[in-house]
């Protein structure tokens, strides 16, 4: 098997997650247990209720409250699993995935991993024939997004590995040089790395990088066009804003996902290759060692979770792999 795979559809079984909607749109996710239950202060409903039902079935608590019962979709997975730290948002992971142009079969380099929010979307892109390879500087994040992955997909999929390490170090140790078809990074100093990126591309492969802020931004446009190896730099950002239908009453929500990061995206030169001239209008596109220091990654106040912390997220994230394997599902019943 080169890839595991999640039951997107059937009857509900023991060591699922399942997301319960209640009247009032709220939502629980619980994992389903023979002979559990799930407690409210609007009463208990029990799990073997559940388990046998068909997705989308409708359930009733022992005090007549009725709950939607739907398997989650990543959506839901990546926003409510534990995260060891910031995950990519889903409305950032699907640009990624299309302007990266993620296809079946590639072969796909992340850093970070993070919680294994990306390295999710990017496995289910690539599907059973193509490779991941995920680098990460922390062991407790690794930890973590292992633990992730296997809980959504029910195993850890043999074509996915995460390195441990500086990606400077570790990438030109892992891969041939112009083997990889897509690189992602979401590191604070991506600039750091574009030379061993470069290297490991093949030819038109894509490089895109996911950029939290204005400064670094700028950073990492000036440093791609400094390779002389990318094609020109083009950066975005993705703002998505819902709207309330309900009869005539039409309206944007009060509430909007707004600005989460930016995206880079530069295709990898032909060796030899040189980009033709562009003509630009006249702007500061020089800058200072004073500029370049307030870009560091200790300038920038990088925040990481105390290692009690990611202790704890392992542990949650590891419970419900261990309660979606297959062999737990099978002692269950």
């Amino acid at each position: 098997m080169t890839g595991a795979t999640r039951r997107q559809s059937g009857q509900f079984r023991a060591g699922e997650r399942v997301q319960l909607t209640g009247p009032k749109g709220r939502l629980n996710t619980v994992t389903l247990e023979v002979g559990g239950s799930f407690h409210t202060h609007r009463g208990v409903l029990s799990h073997d209720l559940v388990i046998g039902q068909p997705d989308a079935s409708v359930v009733i608590s022992s005090n007549g409250i009725e709950y939607l019962a739907m398997r989650p979709l990543l959506t839901d997975f990546v926003m409510s699993m534990p995260r060891g730290a910031a995950i990519i948002y889903p409305k950032d992971a699907a640009q990624i995935l299309g302007q990266a142009d993620i296809f079946p079969g590639a072969t796909v380099v992340e850093a970070g991993v993070g919680s294994g929010a990306l390295s999710l979307w990017l496995l289910r892109a690539i599907g059973p024939e193509g490779k991941l390879l995920s680098f990460e500087r922390r062991e407790e994040f690794a930890d973590v997004a292992r633990g992730n992955v296997a809980a959504f997909l029910g195993a850890t999929p043999d074509n996915w590995s995460v390195v441990v390490g500086d990606l400077q170090d570790a990438l030109p140790a892992s891969v041939r040089p112009g083997s990889v078809d897509r690189i992602v990074l979401d590191m604070l100093a991506p600039w750091e790395c574009l030379d061993e990126c470069a290297a490991a591309l093949t030819p038109g492969g894509v490089l895109i990088c996911y950029i939290a802020t204005v400064t670094q931004l700028s950073r990492v446009a000036e440093a791609i066009r400094g390779t002389g190896a990318f094609t020109e730099p083009d950066p975005s950002e993705t703002l998505v804003r819902t709207w309330h239908v309900e009869g005539l009453a039409v309206r944007p929500d009060h509430r909007m996902i707004g600005h989460t990061g930016f995206l880079m995206t530069a295709r990898r030169l032909a060796p030899g290759a040189v980009l033709p001239a562009l003509q630009r209008r006249a702007s500061k596109s020089d800058y200072t060692d004073e500029d370049v220091e307030a870009w560091t990654p200790g300038a920038l106040g990088e925040r990481t979770p105390s290692d009690k912390r990611l202790r704890k997220t392992a542990r949650e994230a590891h419970a419900a792999a261990d309660a979606a394997s297959p062999n737990a599902q099978d002692s269950d019943g």
